[in-house]
């Protein structure tokens, strides 16, 4: 019987780890001049992680030189569908802004700052 019990909390205890953080997969960005991109995210550690996974802007997809870089790196879950303590690179502008994230069903509001200088885009889910 101990073994039974032992057995079962083992099971338990790793079933969580192969439960996948909602956020993973591929989000739509915002138009941000003229273009926008698909970013794949992924688990890096504990956080989370986007890279530029396709660009497109009027003409369609097309290859950036972009395309491949991360995008979001170090987005700590905090429960609940938030983000927070992450970074994320503006492609137009070269910044890096300290940023958070909240996801809703298939929409992820991102958010970032610079100083005083603050950015937020909605990302809408492709896969």
């Amino acid at each position: 019987m101990k073994t039974i019990i032992a057995a079962a909390i083992v099971a338990l205890g790793t079933a969580g780890a192969g439960f996948a953080d909602p956020a993973l997969g591929t989000w739509k960005t915002e138009v941000d001049d003229g273009a926008y991109a698909h970013v794949k995210m992924s688990k890096c550690g504990a956080a989370l992680c986007g890279t530029i996974s396709r660009t497109f802007n009027s003409g369609g997809e097309y290859n950036s030189a972009n395309k491949g870089k991360q995008l979001v790196w170090d987005m700590q879950p905090a429960g609940g569908g938030s983000y927070k303590s992450g970074k994320i690179w503006q492609p137009s502008t070269g910044k890096t802004f300290k940023s958070k994230m909240a996801l809703s069903g298939n929409t992820l509001k991102v958010s970032g700052c610079v100083g005083p200088i603050c950015k937020k885009q909605t990302w809408s889910r492709v896969n």
